[in-house]
């Protein structure tokens, strides 16, 4: 069907925020056009089957649902559920020379703190750290998906000061030091503020704390959810949704040119077949702002930089652990912490900071077919396969420059080696194999990442993360830009970051005046 000359909206990039905004600014009667430049929609949020002739449909790159609003998908009517998992977190320990661990969930948290730390102090003080993170997300949630408020503004909707002061204003070092004594614990607390960011638990800058904020801030609880069916279905849903809609979306359209004089732009779009020229009343840009930059010809933002590894793993079979006393199963539910303990994570920090691969890298797992194994086959699912998702920590896209393959490798290996050193047996032999006979492991950089996403620098969140409020170089939803009818609509945008759709909703009400 041939592309019309003109829209009320061109939406550049089909990820999901890209279908969040479609979907609205066409179910508000207006004419939507979406331009992928790949093959599919969804971006970095899909579902794949990365190993030859093996039924298992993955969530390739991002992988679990903590910042997605309950309103947009009752809102936008979309076909998509999440699931909660049963435990939040195991922890291996060796203490006394005895292979121990902490568990976060279920009936028996008490207990385990009780057990690795000999008493009830840090379990009481981990309930009250996370009773007051607890009312700062029931209060701050809700603003992500109404105009920005002022920084005083948000400060008195939280109405505690000590709050305020702990996640706002100091580095969130200095809380996770006075609440808690155990180098485990410290550790565990730490990680949310560390996902996909570079940083120390120290850093002045409180990037860190801008990290654990929107970490800990997700559905006003924090949880962090499995989707049901992979990462693809709620981009799927959201595609079908902008479609029911009316808005036209294109695969295999490559914006590469938009020109505006601030009430008409034109978008050039290259395909097989050529370029050509559409007319837009509004664009709305689902990419980077260094994307955002090329597009209308202008000087790029400073560069951003991701520090993750991404690891995909099917596994014939859970592997056994040396804490007996926790089934694997248990273990892999929630979130496997490796070499996260707080002095660990401040190790692994100087040696990527000193440019080079930490000694023991610190990654945390989850097994996503635990809680919902729709996501195999039915013969893998009978016969006891398991997925496993792990994401590693403080290796900056610096580190990879010289030889990505080579340290790619590299990293693996020492990664699984801190896996492989509180298991009974090495994670290489539960490893699956493919139709070719290769062992079912994908491991992805921050460079691989920048090449297959067109992320900058890897950088999951696209740039570092801004606390939710507005300041003088925002704009009244936080998407706006220099040209009043061009909006980033993408993770780069304030309120932007993780799986939410939460700057695609901001970008369609601005759209529309709202």
């Amino acid at each position: 069907m041939p592309v019309p000359d003109s829209y009320d909206a061109v939406i550049v990039g089909g990820g999901h925020n890209g279908l969040v905004a479609a979907a609205y600014l066409a179910r508000s009667g207006q004419s939507v056009l979406v331009l992928e430049r790949l093959g599919t929609t969804g971006g970095a949020a899909v579902s794949t089957r990365p190993f030859a002739g093996v039924d298992a449909r993955l969530s390739r790159y991002s992988y679990l649902v903590s910042l997605l609003p309950p309103k947009i998908v009752r809102e936008l009517g979309l076909d998509f559920a999440v699931r909660k998992r049963t435990v939040s977190s195991y922890t291996p320990a060796v203490r006394d020379g005895r292979a121990t661990g902490l568990l976060v969930g279920g009936d028996g948290t008490r207990e385990s703190f009780a057990a690795l730390t000999g008493s009830e102090r840090e379990y009481e003080a981990w309930q009250r750290f996370y009773r007051r993170t607890g009312q700062v997300a029931e209060r701050v949630f809700p603003t992500l998906t109404e105009p920005l408020p002022s920084r005083d503004a948000l400060r008195e909707r939280i109405g505690d000061a000590d709050a305020w002061r702990m996640l706002f204003e100091e580095p969130i070092g200095v809380a996770v030091e006075e609440n808690f004594d155990d180098d485990l614990v410290r550790g565990v607390v730490l990680t949310d503020a560390l996902i996909g960011t570079f940083a120390d638990a120290h850093d002045p800058s409180l990037l860190q704390n801008r990290c654990f904020l929107y970490h800990v801030i997700g559905g006003g609880t924090g949880d962090w959810d499995v989707p049901v069916g992979g990462m693809g279905a709620l981009t799927d849903a959201l595609a079908a949704a902008a479609r029911a809609a009316g808005a036209h979306i294109r695969t295999g359209h490559e914006a590469i040119r938009v020109e505006t004089d601030g009430t008409h732009a034109e978008v050039t779009v290259r395909t097989d077949g050529g370029e050509r020229t559409i007319g837009a009343r509004r664009v709305l840009v689902n990419a980077s702002p260094q994307a955002l930059a090329a597009l209308l010809g202008d000087e790029p933002p400073a560069p951003a930089e991701g520090a993750q590894l991404k690891v995909n793993m099917l596994l014939t079979r859970l592997p056994r652990l040396r804490d007996r006393s926790v089934d694997p199963r248990a273990a892999f539910a929630g979130t496997f912490h490796i070499a996260e303990g707080y002095g660990q994570l401040a190790d692994a920090y100087r040696d990527a900071a000193a440019g080079r691969l930490p000694a023991a890298p610190p990654s945390e797992i989850y097994c996503h077919s635990l809680t919902d194994p729709s996501i195999l086959g039915p013969d893998l699912a009978a016969r006891g396969y398991q997925t496993l998702t792990l994401f590693g920590l403080h290796t900056p896209a610096r580190l990879f420059a010289a030889d990505n393959g080579a340290t790619r490798a590299a990293l693996l290996k020492a990664t699984l080696a801190e896996l492989d050193s509180h298991l009974e047996e090495p994670i290489a032999d539960c490893l699956a194999l493919d139709g070719n006979g290769e062992p079912c492991v994908e491991a992805k950089t921050p460079l691989d990442l920048e090449q297959e996403l067109r992320l900058p620098g890897g950088h999951i969140f696209h740039r570092d993360l801004a606390f939710p409020y507005a300041t003088e170089a925002t704009g009244r939803w936080g998407v706006e830009t220099a040209h009043p009818n061009i909006l980033l609509c993408g993770a780069g945008a304030v309120r932007g970051g993780g799986v939410s759709g939460v700057p695609g909703h901001n970008a369609a009400m601005a759209a529309l005046g709202r």
